[in-house]
């Protein structure tokens, strides 16, 4: 074959099934992430290589039970099978079964092959399926349904050259008819092909339950199959019904002859249901969780503490090598106050974020997330949401911009919309920093029974303050919005694993780099800007700020240094951004903030964690005392001017941290909300709701600290 011959495939399956792993598996780092024609459902591609001269390009389809879609992501599946049968691809499907729960599974496979694809079948996690006693004789699975069936392990990589072998020798047998849509409604599905000028009698039958919602369908097409459909009288809901107990009495024939199950004593449960007991239970089950988010929080600050310190003095000898190596002037100010200083500011935090995105990964690869999932489900309906809700809202912590393209899985319009609305109040990934800096600014590291960290038992509660905001406002959302669409919480808990180290591994590493590559880029690029305009100013007004904190130091008996340090903070307030700043400052006044802290708050709307490296560099200007000094210890000597005290007190901190909390400050967020709810109204009141939520909760925090 031509080395530009390029097969192409799709992985459909079961939500759980390993579908994802899989094509990990099969396409390595060629990915690329995209949309679904029409839609925002992600779309992932990538390309496997088959052989020295046979690539194939493989679609990763959202997860699905079956191919009548109660879902967005569903939907996608459903929408972009119609197209391949249209125009005569893929080459193949690849369907991925979980052998462990093998009936419900062949539902879904059994659809697919009645429209006609070539398949190939990847029965996966077989070694669950031995665990649990079931033993499958695949030549006779491949003898009842007529299709390849490889047997894989989408985790270890085992059976993945035999998948690419099918690829490669495809074996196109003639599709089975395991259902007889015309028996179930005659009229409507020989008016459809008809109409449609199409053979396949499954694909009319669809067609007919589906039509409204195929976004390839002409409305012409759509006003024709409703005529159909209203003239046959068809019955969208029964027909479905009677389908599905049709196709699982022929899929128990099937699973009788290939499968044999020993017998087991009914009172000798599986460990992973006991465990279940446990977990799911309505009181040990919300203790253990709260326990699980406690030590999670903690680990973010005990044991990131020393690779902090680490990156910490590295950046102050980086920043002194430079100083050693370059002449005095504006060059050398700029790499070290402005360069080397926002650098600092984005990588000290890397330790505590692997940590968190490490816990999370173990988490989902555990299958404990699902339960968190299941427990959550009734209380979150109290307050207009689901269980369904929980995952967006837990993937907040991390960060809400995936977190909110989470909620496609919500099916129910209403909750979904909640759902996006109130996520952005989780605390995410980019608060830690500044969470960090505050906390330590006035909460001393003082051990509590011992065992705990007085600060990490603040950080905590920072994010259960939040979490509290969340669904306090879903529940305002939920009175306001009407809707009488009900939504319905149905999902498959997955069986306990052993998380793969090496995915918890990559998951660390991505999303490091993100934050590192994609916040790293605004943070410098903000740094830099920031100390140039705090360096510099109107040239008449800076010469005579300089002219009058010279002769203030010599009256105030200044020794050197710190009349260098006095001048240096003059000329910052008479700079750009202290002209800036001075601005903003009668808004933010009754908060206790003043306008280096304005200049802060504005930047920090690209991203929350310019924050510290905005106060980073304002606080490096001029420094020349203690060039090794951390944010914190630079914060923390910064003196209120009107009391001599430090500025920083504890109710300046806590009133800073509240609002951090509640405040929409992510450029990204309000753009994503855009794009999933196709309307610039919802971003718009999304942001005026947080920014008065946010405003008001630290003018209370101030007053009542002051």
């Amino acid at each position: 074959m031509a080395p530009s011959t390029l097969l192409k495939a799709a992985l459909i399956g079961n939500p759980n099934s390993g579908k994802t792993s899989l094509f990990n598996q099969l396409t390595g780092l060629n990915q690329k992430i995209g949309n679904f024609p029409g839609v925002t459902v992600d779309k992932k591609t990538g390309i496997s290589k088959l052989t020295s001269s046979l690539q194939a390009e493989i679609v990763d389809l959202p997860g699905t039970y079956s191919l009548y879609p109660k879902s967005a992501d569903e939907q996608v599946v459903m929408d972009y099978l119609f197209d391949a049968f249209l125009k005569g691809a893929p080459d193949f499907l690849i369907v991925v079964i979980d052998a462990s729960t093998l009936e419900r599974n062949l539902l879904l496979f059994t659809q697919v092959r009645d429209l006609g694809f070539p398949v190939v079948l990847a029965l996966n996690m077989l070694d669950l399926a031995e665990r649990d006693g079931k033993k499958i004789d695949i030549n006779k699975l491949i003898g009842k349904l007529n299709v390849p069936v490889v047997p894989v392990n989408a985790r270890t990589g085992e059976g993945i050259e035999q998948i690419k072998f099918a690829m490669a020798c495809p074996v196109h047998n003639p599709p089975e008819r395991y259902l007889k849509p015309s028996e179930l409604s005659p009229g409507v599905v020989s008016a459809i092909k008809e109409h449609m000028k199409m053979d396949n009698d499954y694909m009319a039958l669809l067609l007919a339950h589906q039509y409204e919602g195929m976004l390839s369908l002409s409305e012409y097409d759509k006003a024709a199959i409703h005529a159909i459909v209203k003239d046959n009288q068809f019955q969208s809901t029964s027909t479905q019904s009677s389908e599905t107990l049709k196709r699982y009495d022929l899929i128990r024939g099937i699973i009788k002859d290939t499968i044999s199950t020993p017998v087991v004593s009914s009172d000798k449960a599986r460990w992973s249901e006991r465990i279940d007991k446990i977990l799911t239970h309505k009181v040990y089950g919300f203790a253990l969780f709260f326990v699980v988010l406690f030590v999670m929080f903690q680990a973010i600050f005990a044991w990131a503490q020393y690779p902090m310190d680490l990156i910490d003095g590295l950046m102050s000898f980086l920043k002194n090598i430079v100083k050693d190596i370059l002449p005095p002037g504006s060059l050398t100010d700029l790499l070290t106050e402005g360069l080397i200083a926002g650098l600092g500011g984005v990588l000290i935090f890397i330790p505590q974020i692997a940590i968190l995105f490490g816990f999370i990964a173990v988490l989902e690869e555990t299958g404990y997330m699902s339960r968190v999932m299941y427990i959550m489900d009734k209380v979150m309906r109290q307050f207009g949401l689901s269980g369904k809700s929980v995952v967006p809202l837990i993937s907040g912590v991390a960060c809400a911009v995936p977190a909110i393209m989470a909620t496609r899985s919500i099916d129910n319009w209403k909750e979904r919309l909640i759902t996006i609305f109130v996520t952005p109040f989780m605390s995410c990934s980019a608060r830690i920093p500044v969470y960090t800096v505050l906390i330590a600014l006035v909460i001393p590291q003082k051990p509590i029974l011992g065992v705990f960290n007085l600060q990490g038992v603040v950080m905590m509660g920072l994010y259960l303050l939040g979490f509290i905001a969340a669904i306090l406002s879903a529940l305002v959302l939920h009175w306001i919005l009407r809707s009488k669409e009900r939504g319905y919480f149905i999902m498959e808990l997955p069986t306990y694993k052993m998380p793969r180290w090496k995915n918890v591994g990559l998951a660390i590493i991505e999303k490091v780099k993100t934050f590192v590559f994609e916040a790293g880029k605004v943070i410098l690029a903000i740094s830099i800007v920031l100390w140039v305009l705090a360096t510099y100013g109107p040239k008449k007004g800076m010469e005579e700020t300089t002219q009058a904190a010279e002769q203030e130091a010599k009256v105030k008996h200044y020794t050197p240094s710190e009349t260098e340090n006095f001048i240096a903070s003059k000329k910052l307030e008479a700079s750009y951004a202290g002209h800036f700043g001075k601005l903003i400052e009668p808004t933010i006044k009754p908060l206790g903030f003043d306008w280096k802290i304005g200049i802060a708050l504005i930047t920090s709307f690209a991203a929350r964690e310019v924050f510290i490296g905005t106060m980073a560099t304002i606080y490096s200007i001029g420094d020349q005392a203690e060039e090794s000094e951390t944010v914190v210890q630079k914060m923390r000597s910064e003196k209120d001017p009107e009391t001599g005290q430090a500025f920083y007190n504890v109710a300046r901190s806590l009133s800073l941290l509240v609002f951090y909390v509640f405040a929409m400050q992510c450029m990204s967020t309000l753009a994503v909300v855009y794009r999933e709810t196709k309307s610039w109204k919802w971003p718009i009141i999304q942001f005026m709701f947080m920014t008065a939520v946010a405003y008001l909760s630290s003018f209370a925090v101030y007053s009542f600290f002051k």
